[in-house]
Formats: C-alpha cells, sequence, structure tokens
C-alpha cells in the first residue's frame, strides 16, 4: 500500500501524521510511504529525517493525495482538501465528525473510508484519543492561568496566590484523561480545585492519585452552579465517544459567574460542552460573553507540536500498520477496536452516534454489514 502524509494546513498545526520513525515503521513492513515537502517542519523534524528512513518526498499535497492509497492526517481535512480525496481511499485521522456536518457530506460524497482515531476503542479506553487528551487536559489549566492575567482580559488572580492571598478557584468539568491532567496541573500549580463527574468510582479513583489541594465531588445542579459562582477559571472535559459534546454549562450561567473568569473549553472539537462555545484558533483564541472569557482552540495540542507529534505517532502507528497490512475491510473484521474507528465507509456512516448528530439514520449501516 502507498501510504501519504500532507502538510496539515488548519490554523497553527504544527503537528504531523508521521514521524519518521512511524514512516520506517511503514518502509520496513513492505509499504511505499510519501510525504509532502517540509510536512515535519512545524515539529522540528526536516526533510532529510524522512528520505533517511526511504520515505519519498514530494513537492505538494496534490501529489500525496493523488499517489496515496491511505492518507495519515493529524486534524480533519479541511474544504480546501475535499477535492483530493479520491473514492476507495483510506483517510487514517482525527475527523470529529459529530461537529461538523459540511465534512461528513463531503466524506459521503466522495465515498472514501474515514477511520477516525478519537473512536478507535479498545474496552473503554481510547487508545488513539489518550495521547491527544493528555496534552490538552495539560495545557487547559496552563491556558486558563495565561488568560486569567489582567492585560489578557482577565481577572488579575494568580493561580497559587501568594502569602495572604488565596490560590484561584479551579473547576474542573469531567474527570476523564482531560479532567485528571487539568487537574493535576492545576493541584501542582497551588490553586483550589474542584473536579466534578458523576461516576462515583472514578471520582474515588481520582481522590486517591490527585493531590489534597484537588477535591472530587459529585456533580449535580446545586454543586455545579455554587462552584461556578466561585471559579475563576472552568475547564470543559466532557466526552461522549464520537458524539456531540452535553451542554454542562448553559448561556444564562454565565451570569453567575465573576467577570474576567476564564472557560477553557476542550471538548470544543466534539461542539463544546459550553453553550455559549464556540471554535476559536490559536491566532485568535479568545472571546469574551457577558464578561466571562473563553479559550475554545480546536486544536489546542498544535500548539506543542513537536510534543504532541511523537505521542500521537507512538499510539496511532500500530493500528496504521494493520490498517496498510490487512486493508481497511479485514483489519476492520479482525479487530473490533479499528471497527468501533470506523466512521464513514465508501458513501454510508458507520457510527450510529454520527448518524443521530444529524439525523441521517437512512445512510447510517452498522460497520459489520458493509465490511463483509
Amino acid at each position: 500500500m502507498i501510504v501519504g502524509c500532507p502538510r496539515e494546513i488548519k490554523n497553527n498545526e504544527n503537528r504531523v501524521g508521521l514521524t519518521p520513525a512511524a514512516a520506517h515503521a511503514y518502509v520496513e513492513a513492505g509499504h511505499e510511504v510519501c510525504v509532502e515537502r517540509s510536512c515535519g517542519l512545524g515539529s522540528a523534524i526536516g526533510d532529510g529525517e524522512y528520505a533517511a528512513v526511504g520515505a519519498r518526498v514530494v513537492a505538494t499535497a496534490g501529489e500525496v493525495w493523488g499517489r496515496a492509497d491511505m492518507i495519515v492526517k493529524v486534524k480533519e481535512p479541511l474544504e480546501v482538501e475535499y477535492g483530493l480525496m479520491r473514492e476507495n481511499q483510506v483517510i487514517y485521522t482525527y475527523f470529529h465528525f459529530a461537529a461538523e456536518e459540511r465534512l461528513l457530506r463531503a466524506c459521503l460524497e466522495r465515498k472514501i473510508v474515514a477511520l477516525a482515531y478519537e473512536t478507535v476503542q479498545e474496552g473503554r479506553a481510547l487508545p488513539l484519543l489518550k495521547p491527544m487528551s493528555e496534552v490538552a487536559g495539560r495545557m487547559a489549566s496552563l491556558m486558563g492561568a495565561f488568560y486569567l492575567a489582567r492585560p489578557q482580559g482577565g481577572r488579575g488572580v494568580l493561580p497559587m496566590g501568594v502569602t495572604g492571598v488565596a490560590p484561584a478557584e479551579i473547576l474542573v468539568l469531567g474527570g476523564g484523561v482531560v479532567g485528571a491532567n487539568a487537574a493535576r496541573v492545576a493541584g501542582g500549580l497551588e490553586a483550589a480545585v474542584s473536579v466534578l463527574d458523576v461516576n462515583l468510582e472514578r471520582l474515588g479513583y481520582l481522590s486517591e492519585i490527585l493531590p489534597p489541594n484537588v477535591h472530587c465531588l459529585y456533580n449535580d445542579p446545586i454543586t455545579l452552579e455554587g462552584k461556578l459562582r466561585s471559579a475563576d477559571i472552568v475547564v470543559g472535559a466532557v466526552l461522549v465517544p464520537g458524539a456531540k459534546a452535553p451542554k454542562l454549562v448553559r448561556r444564562e450561567q454565565l451570569r453567575l459567574m465573576k467577570s474576567g473568569a476564564v472557560l477553557v473549553d476542550v471538548a470544543i472539537d466534539q461542539g463544546g460542552c459550553f453553550e455559549s462555545s464556540r471554535a476559536t484558533t490559536h491566532s485568535d483564541p479568545v472571546y469574551a460573553v457577558d464578561g466571562v472569557l473563553h479559550y475554545c482552540v480546536s486544536n489546542m495540542p498544535g500548539a506543542y507540536a513537536r510534543t504532541s507529534t511523537y505521542a500521537l505517532n507512538n499510539a496511532t502507528v500500530r493500528w496504521g500498520l494493520e490498517l496498510a497490512g490487512k486493508g481497511p475491510e479485514r483489519a476492520c473484521r479482525e479487530n473490533g477496536a479499528l471497527r468501533r474507528g470506523l466512521n464513514v465507509y465508501k458513501g454510508f456512516i458507520t457510527y450510529g452516534a454520527v448518524a443521530e448528530a444529524f439525523g441521517l439514520g437512512g445512510l447510517y449501516r452498522p460497520a459489520d454489514s458493509v465490511i463483509g
């Protein structure tokens, strides 16, 4: 199989779909690898590093898309790339279809095979989402702290406080991978941290592993509203795999919050968990609603591209080799985790939550029924 890796073109997306080590793994398995010139520069990877492991460096994205049987990316294809997708081509990347109907319809129209990192699932674990959830979670508290500074539009509260002055209050909504990592960093900043979740077992686990200044609480409406009133930073860290994120904070609840408080919506890739959220970019990351600053960057890990690229490839290469070696049909038949990653297959939606998000049940087919 020819495996292609184009340069990412999303705003300030500096990650790359293949590291030289990943490219080498595909070459060693007997595949041809072609990468777009300069695709790795944002992650401090030069073209010579790809050439040294046997990958072919080509001049344009069009050449990569035109040659490759399987495209390995980081972020979803953007509108200017829709016309480059080819029928039966396997695209292996983050898609987050439930938040982007135009992308979904383009992939259906082009009859591609879409393997979405975010829904590959082993048991309850999401192994291809986890590394970027770790990065985004750790970033969330850092970004919240940065924008809490007065020159950035925040309240001017130092997260850890100083002698005689209380620290900031940081509220984390959701105790999964993102939430746990956000709470870990917030706790390390010596803030007063609360994590809200409805899973008592998870709350018990987090209470055991997180610092003593992190308090794990059951999320009910009264507790949530009380914490919104006192919070300086709120991190939205909820996830329903493959589906739109639930709206945990309504627009009218912003009026409960302090002026200059900061919301960080890590769920924005799946539509956001604050009703007032809309996707932003690294070049224009924040906006204010009712005096509350919103940070809703949809590719947060792209800011720390080299770390993120290597963390992502450590997770994705194993599954990518299986797709390339067996082809998507056989790989998905034999591997239930990969089968759950199949979101679109040659004109059909194969992930139920994606079909439900847009009322497209007529285009839904269970993956088992289309891969034979």
